[in-house]
Parts: structure tokens; sequence; C-alpha cells
């Protein structure tokens, strides 16, 4: 009885160390799955955001439900990712339209946004330019400095939404962040 219990006892404490260091691996894969999303936000290959995600998703399944994440969180980060995404889609196009560009300005740069995506990376720069511009000298039958303004605004505007995108990425994982240490504990 004696060796049984000095052997229960050193099982149970060799359980406990593999616990702790199973959460020590659970938090690393996380937090590199949440900063390989915030890479992915700022460099335009990788899908910043939908990562961000997956890396809450596996924090969730790694660690369970009483882990601190609640459901609605999924929710308000799934909201911030889809707003981020029509934002980005949209952002060449109020660039042209910010610096002047007609209406087939804008146009041609939503098209040259959804043109672009195909061509990454340079493309999602390129795509709303020339999209721009090849509208506004095609079809709006605008002068040679007009049409680049126009183009120049589709550039603009995709850089402020992928600033745009970095906060909502810092956003996203600060949520994360918060329902984890603070409001998931208070449930």
């Amino acid at each position: 009885m004696f060796v049984y219990g000095k052997t229960m006892a050193w099982t149970h404490e060799l359980l406990g160390i593999l616990e702790a260091a199973g959460d020590g691996v659970g938090w690393t894969i996380t937090v590199l799955i949440l900063a390989a999303g915030m890479i992915g936000c700022i460099l335009p290959i990788l899908p910043g955001h939908l990562i961000i995600l997956l890396g809450i998703i596996s924090y969730r399944v790694m660690f369970g439900a009483e882990a601190g994440i609640s459901w609605w969180s999924f929710v308000v980060v799934g909201a911030l990712m889809a707003i981020s995404q029509a934002f980005e889609m949209m952002s060449g196009a109020v660039g042209s339209k910010w610096f002047g560009g007609t209406r087939w300005g804008v146009i041609g740069a939503l098209l040259g946004s959804i043109a672009g995506l195909f061509f990454l990376p340079f493309g999602l720069l390129l795509g709303p330019l020339i999209g721009a511009f090849a509208f506004e000298k095609l079809f709006s039958k605008q002068e040679l400095r007009p049409a680049v303004v126009s183009g120049v605004g589709s550039v603009v505007g995709i850089l402020a939404g992928m600033g745009f995108k970095v906060i909502i990425g810092m956003t996203m994982i600060g949520w994360f962040f918060a329902d984890v240490f603070l409001i998931g504990k208070t449930n």
C-alpha cells in the first residue's frame, strides 16, 4: 500500500507537469497563429484576419469552453473580419472618388481590385490603379492628368485600407486577450 501511494503521488505530479507543459504548448501555438495573422494583415499575401480567427478557434479547441473565451466573441471577431474585408474592397474606389474620379473611375478601381486578387501581391495596388485609370480614359473620356489622379487616389485608398486592416487585426487580438483574461473569467 505504501509503494502504491508513492507511485500514485508520483503519477499525479507527472500529470500536473505534463498538463502545465500542454498549456504552454497551447499558448505558444495560439500566439504563433495570432502573430502570423498580424503579419498577414500587413502583407497582402496572407489572409490575416482569417488566420487570427483560426488562432482564436484553435485556442478554444485546445483549452475548451472553460478557458475564458465566450461564444459571442466569435461573433464580434467575425463581424470585425467582415467589416475589414468590405472596407478593403471598397477603399480603392473611395480613394479614387476622393481624388476627383468619376463614376467610371470608381467602377474601374472596384473591378481592378477584384482582378488584382489574381496577381498577388502587386495586383492589390496595381489593379485599382490600372482599373481607375483605364476606365477614366476609356469610358469617361478624361484627359491624362485627371485619369492619373483618379488612379493614384485608388492607390492611396488601398493603402488607407491596409492601415485600417492592421488596426482591425490588432483590435481582434486585443478583444481575444480581453475576453480570455478579463471578460470570460467573470462568467
